[in-house]
């Protein structure tokens, strides 16, 4: 619950409006002016019967009850325009709180059902509302250092040292209660009406005093399906009570604040679906493939669009190998973040059989032509080869990457241009490229370069510079990091930079020595498991790995009679060492292994078992030419 003092800049010191309320009414009413702490003037003339209850009243002035009808309908419009400009709970139930204090009442309670129900969710019980907000009129000094004693006592009982608060913060609404059938019937009511004399304590608390008379308004707030809250209107004693006219005005301010809030509560909730559609389409972290070192970031073109169709990617490839993809799918709706997800799905399972890249932006092309006629996107998809420091990248009409070298030159790599996904029909090219270590790719999408401002050539040319200063700074011999790097080519992003969805991924190149790796044919011959075990023994020998020689010698020869038994070509046995150390064993059998459970009888079947209990990781991957089964054992000291 907030509460908030409403400025009174522009209106008279405290003293000259009391002043002239309590002044002798003279002249004649059609030329009495209104109080001045009356935006929406009351009677100019005689009692309120509706507070006084006795006497005899003045007959109405004509030209005062037209004027007082004219400022409550330029009131309600105002009101009922400030209100309607908030686009979140916070901001209409602020904007009903600053329209109506001071000038329709001196102060202001509003309570909203916790939790708030959503569109047509049924409402959970027990029915509690909770104080949201409150807002009343204070008084600074400067208004009551002229007056008296007495005055000081008259003080409206909206100043806080009237006791308007505290006011309870949460109210369980009683079935067949008096509050709820108040509720219940939607209309405003008086706060010395016979229902709202016992649903006033009921909400405020029952030791909480209610003005007397026509000085409060208990008005329900009900959206589109139900009752989603309450407002409770109250003036001072130095201030005429409310009218019956008022309860319309209530009724208005009450209707267009409830109907705000259901859009604010139904936005918040199409936000946050938005939100975690995002959240779900782009991984919640990147893999840590052998050889490489990632970094990526992600922002949406505005927070009012949290969802767009930029995506990124890294996917580990057999032989350590690792697929770097980003891609951009035209506009920022929900339905270009449906196909962004889509397309990202396909891309991933296109990687997963290891198909060349220029394969892989031809069969996302087919399938962005079955989702639509309209569906395009721009993609780049580039395979980096930690042992051959090799990568090999194809394009769809995509921004090209840049490649920060150790040294601190920054160039742009030129692949061919290709066009988008969903043309259809046109060929992809592929181009293998250097990628020597200590080299940092940039892979990104057009809103990091292309702007109202700069055409997307001079972005990526400010890009490249960038780049080029970043690592100036760090020296010839150290490559910048990686998450700092991420971070200093946003904040190359001016004001009127942001007009897109930005994706970035970066990818450091560490590769892998010739030194630490070793690689076999074997012929697929009972010989082979035996051949394979002493070669890797000499290996591990060799890189002083002799404590984990026994469990990968065994691993081995298991991994290796599995080939043996249903290959027809050459087999192949590859150990890598780097922080772990990874052994692949690749055959033409496209039948990927399982593992089971072998019976007491069995005489095989128990290979699998055995890796899965000594490896750390371990995985098969089918291939176009076959598969690859690999695990992963952890070095000395891990």
């Amino acid at each position: 619950m907030t509460e908030h003092p409403t400025s009174h800049e522009g209106r008279q010191p405290l003293a000259a409006r009391s002043q002239e309320r309590t002044r002798p009414r003279q002249r004649d009413a059609a030329s009495a002016p209104a109080p001045a702490t009356a935006a929406i003037p009351a009677p100019a003339k005689g009692p309120n019967p509706a507070a006084a209850g006795t006497g005899p009243a003045a007959g109405p002035d004509p030209q005062a009850a037209s004027r007082r009808e004219g400022d409550r309908l330029r009131f309600v419009g105002a009101a009922t325009r400030r209100i309607a400009r908030g686009i979140d709970l916070d901001e209409i139930v602020l904007g009903l709180c600053r329209a109506s204090v001071p000038t329709f009442s001196d102060a202001i309670l509003v309570y909203l059902r916790d939790p708030l129900p959503v569109g047509d969710e049924r409402p959970v019980n027990p029915f509690v509302l909770r104080l949201r907000r409150s807002d009343r009129l204070r008084l600074s000094d400067e208004d009551t250092e002229n007056l008296s004693e007495s005055e000081r006592l008259r003080l409206p009982a909206a100043d806080p040292q009237a006791g308007l608060t505290p006011a309870a913060e949460l109210c369980e609404v009683l079935a067949g209660g008096a509050l709820a059938e108040v509720l219940r019937g939607v209309r405003p009511v008086f706060g010395d009406s016979a229902a709202a004399r016992v649903a006033l304590p009921e909400l405020l608390g029952a030791d909480r005093v209610v003005p007397s008379g026509h000085r409060a308004i208990l008005a329900p707030l009900r959206g589109r399906r139900r009752v989603i809250g309450a407002a409770v209107f109250l003036r001072g004693t130095e201030r005429p009570p409310f009218e019956a006219n008022d309860l319309l005005v209530a009724a208005q301010l009450a209707t267009h604040t409830a109907l705000g809030i259901d859009k604010a509560v139904l936005y918040g909730r199409e936000a946050y679906i938005a939100d975690e559609l995002q959240r779900t389409m782009l991984p919640d972290s990147l893999p840590q493939p052998t050889g490489v070192r990632l970094a990526s970031r992600y922002l949406p073109a505005a927070e009012t669009a949290r969802v767009g169709g930029d995506w990124y990617d890294a996917i580990p490839l057999p032989g350590s190998r690792v697929a770097l993809v980003v891609g951009d799918v035209m506009g920022h709706s929900m339905t270009s973040a449906a196909i962004m997800g889509q397309l990202r799905t396909t891309a991933q399972t296109l990687a997963g059989l290891d198909l060349p890249p220029q394969e892989v932006l031809h069969h996302l092309d087919e399938q962005a032509q079955r989702l639509g006629s309209d569906r395009m996107a721009t993609c780049l998809y580039a395979v980096y080869d930690p042992v051959a420091h090799r990568i090999t990248i194809a394009n769809a009409g995509h921004p090209p990457p840049v490649l920060l070298h150790l040294g601190g030159r920054a160039e742009v790599l030129k692949v061919p241009p290709g066009a988008p996904i969903g043309v259809g029909g046109v060929d992809f090219e592929a181009v293998e490229l250097d990628a020597p270590a200590g080299a940092t790719l940039l892979l990104y999408t057009d809103g990091l370069v292309e702007s109202r401002l700069r055409d997307v050539w001079t972005g990526i040319e400010q890009l490249r510079e960038r780049l080029a200063a970043t690592a100036r700074l760090t020296g010839p011999d150290h490559s910048p990091p990686l998450e700092a790097l991420c971070d200093d080519v946003l904040d190359m992003l001016g004001p009127g930079d942001r007009d897109d969805d930005i994706a970035l991924l970066a990818a450091r190149f560490d590769g892998i020595a010739p030194s630490d790796v070793a690689y076999w044919f074997l012929e697929p011959e009972d010989s082979a498991p035996g051949k394979a075990r002493r070669l890797a023994r000499r290996a591990l020998s060799r890189w002083g790995l002799d404590d984990i020689a026994d469990s990968v010698e065994l691993l081995v020869s298991e991994v290796v009679t599995n080939a043996v038994r249903y290959a027809e070509r050459p087999v192949t046995l590859r150990l890598l060492r780097t922080d772990i150390l990874r052994c692949e064993v690749g055959d033409d059998a496209p039948q990927l292994p399982r593992q089971r459970r072998a019976r007491d009888m069995d005489e095989g079947g128990r290979g699998l078992f055995l890796v899965n209990r000594l490896a750390r990781r371990w995985g098969a991957t089918r291939l176009s030419t076959g598969k690859v089964v690999w695990f992963e054992m952890p070095t000395r000291g891990q």
